[in-house]
């Protein structure tokens, strides 16, 4: 598999992020990213509702990390900053 460079990387995390925002926003959340360290590790911002969702974490690991995982097999963990 080819590496990706830094835009089509940071592309790639986008539209995951795309896929997963509407059952966010649903719940009345969102979802921003904010960097991507080192070509493996994601940081993300969940907005609104999400903050104080008792199952954030649950949705960080199942569903946006998995989804970013389809669209960025490299990318190694998903982080949540408050």
């Amino acid at each position: 598999m080819a590496t990706l460079t830094s835009d089509e990387l940071w592309q790639n995390v986008e539209k995951a992020l795309e896929e997963i925002r509407p059952f966010l926003q649903s719940d009345g959340g969102d979802i921003s990213l904010i960097s991507i360290d080192n070509e493996n590790s994601v940081k993300v911002k969940l907005e609104g509702a999400c903050v104080g969702c008792s199952v954030n974490q649950m949705t960080l690991k199942s569903g946006v990390e998995m989804t970013i995982k389809k669209y960025a097999p490299q990318i190694e963990e998903v982080i949540n900053i408050a």
